[in-house]
C-alpha cells in the first residue's frame, strides 16, 4: 500500500483537480487502510494463537480425565485389596477367640477334674468299729462325720465359678477369694487365682486383671494356669492400647509353653497383628 502511494498522488496532481487538502485526506485515508490492514494482521494472528492455546488445553484436558480415570480404578482396587485384607483380619480373629473360647473350656474341664478327685479325697472312709455284746464281734461300718453346710470347698469352689459363668464377675471374684482365704493349700487355689483374673478381665479392669494373672505366675509357678495367666495378660495389655507390651506376653506363652494350646491361641493371634 505504502508503494501506490506516490503513484496516486502523481496522477492526482496530473489531473489537475487535487488540492493540497485533498492530499492530505488522502494521506491520512492511506494510513487509516494500512493501520486496519495492521490490525487485521495481528488479530489473524492472534485467533490463531487463541486457537493453538485452547487445542493444547484440550489436549492436556484429556489427558488429566485419563489420568484421572486411571487413579479412580487404582484406588477401586486398593479398596478391594483393603477390604478382602480386613475380611481376613477377622476372620483369623474369629478363630482366634474360638479357640481362645476353647482353651478357657478346656481349664474348665481340667477343674472340674481337680474338683471331682478334691472330693473323692475328701470323702471320709467308712471304718469298722467293732460292737461289743456280740458274740462273733461283727465289724460294722462307722457313719461319716457330720456335714456342716457351707463349709464344702469344692462346693464353695464350683458355687464361685458358677456365679463366673452366669456372668456374676462380684459374686465370682468374692467367691473365689472366700475359697482361697479359707483353703490356701487346696488343690484348687491356683485354679481360683486364675478365675479371679478371668473374672476381671471379663469386667474390663485390665489393670487388676493383670496384677491378678501375675499372682498366679508368681504364686504357682508350676501351676497349669501359669499358660493361661500370661495369655490373659498378653489380651489385657492389647485391651488397653499396650500393643508392644502385649506381642511380648503372647511370645513368652510361644516361646515358655510352645506345645501348650495357649501357645497355638498366642501364635494366632500374634499373626493377626502382624507378627511372626
Amino acid at each position: 500500500m505504502g508503494a501506490r502511494t506516490p503513484t496516486l498522488l502523481a496522477v492526482a496532481l496530473l489531473a489537475g483537480c487535487v488540492t493540497g487538502s485533498d492530499v492530505e485526506k488522502l494521506q491520512s485515508q492511506i494510513a487509516d487502510l494500512q493501520e486496519q490492514v495492521a490490525q487485521m494482521k495481528r488479530t489473524s494472528a492472534a485467533k490463531e494463537e487463541v486457537q493453538s492455546v485452547n487445542q493444547k488445553i484440550a489436549e492436556q484436558t484429556q489427558t488429566l480425565l485419563k489420568s484421572n480415570a486411571a487413579l479412580v480404578a487404582k484406588v477401586d482396587q486398593i479398596d478391594e485389596k483393603m477390604n478382602n485384607t480386613q475380611g481376613g483380619i477377622e476372620q483369623t480373629n474369629y478363630r482366634v477367640d474360638k479357640m481362645a473360647q476353647q482353651v478357657t473350656q478346656i481349664q474348665h474341664d481340667v477343674d472340674e477334674l481337680k474338683a471331682a478327685a478334691a472330693r473323692a479325697t475328701a470323702q471320709p472312709s467308712m471304718t469298722e468299729v467293732t460292737v461289743p455284746g456280740t458274740a462273733n464281734q461283727s465289724a460294722v461300718p462307722a457313719p461319716p462325720p457330720a456335714h456342716v453346710p457351707g463349709e464344702d470347698p469344692v462346693q464353695m469352689y464350683q458355687s464361685a465359678y458358677r456365679d463366673y459363668q452366669r456372668g456374676n464377675y462380684d459374686l465370682s471374684i468374692a467367691g473365689f477369694r472366700e475359697f482361697a482365704a479359707k483353703n490356701p493349700n487346696s488343690d484348687l487355689a491356683d485354679n481360683a487365682a486364675y478365675w479371679i483374673g478371668e473374672s476381671l478381665y471379663s469386667q474390663k479392669k485390665y489393670r487388676e486383671a493383670i496384677a491378678q494373672f501375675d499372682s498366679v505366675v508368681t504364686k504357682y509357678p508350676k501351676s497349669d494356669k501359669v499358660a493361661g495367666a500370661l495369655l490373659k495378660k498378653g489380651y489385657a495389655y492389647i485391651a488397653l492400647g499396650e500393643k508392644s507390651q502385649g506381642i511380648v506376653q503372647l511370645q513368652y506363652v510361644v516361646h515358655e509353653h510352645p506345645t501348650s494350646p495357649e501357645a497355638a491361641v498366642a501364635r494366632q493371634r500374634l499373626k493377626a497383628l502382624g507378627v511372626d
